[in-house]
């Protein structure tokens, strides 16, 4: 009996020294840099399409301190603004996409003629699907934004102010 106790040792042993070999090779290998997904825009542009689509969520706790009442005002006004665009347009999305299917499942019938009819949209409905469920991208997102007057018409132009992000009252740069 104790032999096959030493024997099973033994080879647990081995196995344990096995595992370690490779828990070292993996770690040598293994990448460590995570690469992050990158845009064509610069950083005052995402600055600028988060805050409108994301309102002050989109702010650190230290820029929301400083940031004044009226400006935190117009920021949550545009972003409701944007949220009611945008879900206007995922409603329009989906009344075509519904529209095709019909279409292409009950062609000639008077149901699909008086939905076809039907291209309104209510602002009281939320929209819950997703961007990418729709795919929207985030050049649409943008487009749609600088074609309702949410972001400014030169925003696909803009660079990086001289002082990198919008100053707030208090901060020292």
């Amino acid at each position: 009996m104790s032999l096959f106790i030493i024997y099973e040792f033994k080879n647990c042993m081995i196995k344990m020294e096995k595992l370690k070999e490779q828990v070292r090779n993996y770690q040598l290998r293994s990448q460590t840099v995570m690469s992050y997904e990158q845009d064509k825009y610069s950083l005052y542009q995402n600055y600028l399409y988060k805050r409108a689509l994301y309102g002050l969520d989109a702010l650190t706790e230290k820029e929301l301190a400083i940031t004044c009442g009226k400006k935190k005002q117009r920021i949550i006004n545009v972003f409701k603004r944007s949220q009611t665009v945008l879900n206007i347009y995922k409603q329009k999305l989906t009344i075509a996409y519904t529209n095709s299917i019909f279409k292409s499942l009950f062609p000639d019938t008077s149901l699909t003629e008086n939905i076809l009819k039907c291209k309104e949209t209510d602002e009281k409905f939320k929209n819950t699907l997703t961007f990418r469920d729709l795919k929207i991208s985030k050049d649409n997102i943008i487009s749609i934004f600088i074609l309702e007057g949410i972001l400014p018409k030169n925003f696909l132009s803009l660079e990086e102010p001289q002082n990198q992000l919008p100053r707030l009252r208090n901060d020292k740069a």
